[in-house]
């Protein structure tokens, strides 16, 4: 039986996987996507776990839109499910934002927000987000 890709986005919530990591902090950072069972990864260059986490959830909602169209995009509803519980606390106004780099992407977010309907910030245990890690860590390897 073969399935319509984005047919969840349908009136639905849209459920995406987000990691970002780097070996070393600061070290060689990537960032890993999972979007309707598609994997994105991209390469970040040196910059900290949290600016990849951060990144990570910018490229998921700019690709969502990308995929969805600016109207539908408007109608949806998107869960970003992180296992950066910092991150996931900060973009739900849980803790402050301390670290001067973090700043201006959470206002990227905080910007991007207003292209769809409803956008809610979960943190889930890593075993739940291992095939985002797992394109962070393949990324990483590819630039070793």
């Amino acid at each position: 039986m073969k399935t319509k890709p984005l047919t969840l986005f349908d009136n639905q919530k849209v459920i995406v996987y987000v990691d970002g990591g780097s070996r070393g902090n600061p070290g060689p950072a990537a960032l890993g996507v999972v979007i309707a069972g598609k994997e994105y990864g991209e390469y970040l260059g040196i910059t900290t776990n949290n600016q990849a986490e951060y990144r990570a959830i910018i490229f998921a909602l700019r690709k969502i839109k990308q995929l969805l169209g600016k109207k539908k995009a408007k109608e949806s509803s998107v869960e970003v499910r992180a296992d950066s519980e910092l991150v996931v606390r900060q973009l739900n106004g849980k803790y402050k934002i301390l670290e001067e780099e973090l700043q201006p992407l959470f206002l990227e977010i905080w910007n991007l927000r207003f292209d769809f309907g409803k956008i809610d910030f979960v943190h889930v245990p890593r075993e739940e987000n291992k095939r985002a890690d797992r394109v962070v860590n393949k990324v990483l390897d590819e630039h070793a």
